[in-house]
């Protein structure tokens, strides 16, 4: 169900639904360009409240928690859906296991979750995905959490694109002298950009789609999303899994539809949130497209998650010598519904039963790398998913 703080009285909603995203951005704009004359550092966004530092600064943060607030559970209305020509487009890019994934709405709004490794390569490729959707500005970069295959390509990104907001879980959280690293350089990095954090239940202003935020910062959605809530008959052989006090139990999982398609993205979510989130009722509901957690990991992807999302695809981020496990590979191959497993690299220290067909990797060996996976969906649910090393594609049907 929804909380009442995502009720909006319907003459608001209608005026939502014909909003166009421009609006949007020129309201971003304006808040940067207010932020950078008054010369005031960037307080960013909490749960509950905004940090108020004069009036000016205020009216800024109130704008932005504004924006923030309409764009939770306002999907486009289905005669809109209907009328919209272009798919939406997720580009799964290979950042060598790490992860770094475009998504284009059909009126070309973007957004990036993570941005892969530091260096060249991993920037280079992620421009190279949008050039290939047809666009030269990334609206949001989401970041799940401060690990360098997540969060370390940000500065390098950076020097190759603008980027209008950064949106993330908020302070790093991992005791360890890389974690805390990786943040201050990804906090150094975005000095200039504007930033949000985000809550379970919060999400974007994206025209077109509804993107919802059911994980972060090591909390969760606590009410099931719309015709989710069902009991979950596979959390009986879970076994109590440990706590994880690393920032992967903090990541920034996403629920993002357009029309009738789902696609789930929880980050490096590992095995106790995992759970959480679908024991013993599946708050989630069902999704089209998965993304395997921490890139195909075990004990990640336990079962209880999995098969209870039922979905049709599922694509592992893994590396050539990262992700990709066995166990965790045959309990998504054994999904009930799932159609294809598809990899962006061959798992080398798996084995080849173990591994999507080979027309469905994206990067066969150690010498094929940078080819990425593209996925086409509709509002009416049916989708197709492109390896973009062969042209290889094939289409789902809802």
């Amino acid at each position: 169900m929804l909380s009442p703080r995502n009720i909006i009285p319907n003459a608001i909603r209608d005026a939502v639904v014909a909003w166009d995203g421009l609006v949007t951005t020129k309201i971003i704009e304006l808040c940067t360009q207010l932020e950078e004359a008054r010369k005031q550092p960037f307080h960013y966004l909490s749960h509950m409240h905004f940090r108020a530092i004069g009036t000016g600064s205020a009216l800024i943060l109130l704008l932005r928690r504004f924006i923030l607030f309409l764009s939770v559970g306002l999907p486009l209305a289905p005669a809109a859906l209907a009328r919209s020509q272009q798919p939406l487009r997720i580009y799964f890019i290979d950042v060598e296991g790490g992860q770094s994934t475009l998504i284009v709405t059909p009126a070309k709004q973007s957004v990036l979750i993570d941005t892969g490794f530091a260096g060249e390569r991993d920037a280079d490729r992620i421009l190279q995905a949008a050039k290939a959707a047809g666009i030269k500005q990334i609206d949001y970069v989401f970041i799940t959490h401060y690990h360098q295959d997540h969060v370390g390509g940000v500065a390098d990104l950076l020097k190759k694109m603008k980027v209008g907001v950064f949106v993330d879980h908020g302070e790093n959280q991992e005791d360890s002298d890389a974690a805390k690293r990786s943040y201050a350089d990804y906090v150094a990095a975005i000095k200039h950009n504007v930033r949000a954090v985000l809550r379970p239940g919060e999400g974007v202003p994206i025209k077109g789609i509804t993107l919802q935020v059911v994980a972060a910062a090591g909390d969760l959605i606590t009410d099931p999303l719309p015709g989710a809530g069902e009991a979950n008959i596979y959390c009986a052989s879970e076994k109590q899994p440990p706590d994880d006090a690393s920032e992967n139990s903090r990541s920034l999982g996403v629920l993002i539809s357009y029309g009738r398609f789902r696609f789930l993205d929880l980050g490096d979510l590992t095995e106790k949130k995992e759970l959480e989130l679908v024991c013993p009722n599946n708050l989630i509901g069902t999704a089209d497209l998965y993304l395997a957690t921490h890139h195909g990991g075990h004990p990640d992807n336990p079962r209880a998650l999995v098969w209870a999302l039922h979905p049709r695809v599922a694509v592992i981020n893994n590396g050539s010598h990262k992700g990709g496990n066995p166990e965790a590979w045959q309990i998504i191959h054994d999904s009930p519904d799932l159609a294809d497993l598809w990899q962006l690299h061959y798992a080398i220290d798996s084995d080849q039963a173990h591994n999507a067909a080979q027309a469905s990797v994206a990067n066969v060996d150690e010498r094929s790398d940078g080819h990425y996976i593209e996925v086409e969906a509709g509002s009416d649910g049916k989708f197709s998913v492109t390896n973009s090393r062969n042209g290889l594609e094939k289409k789902y049907e809802k």
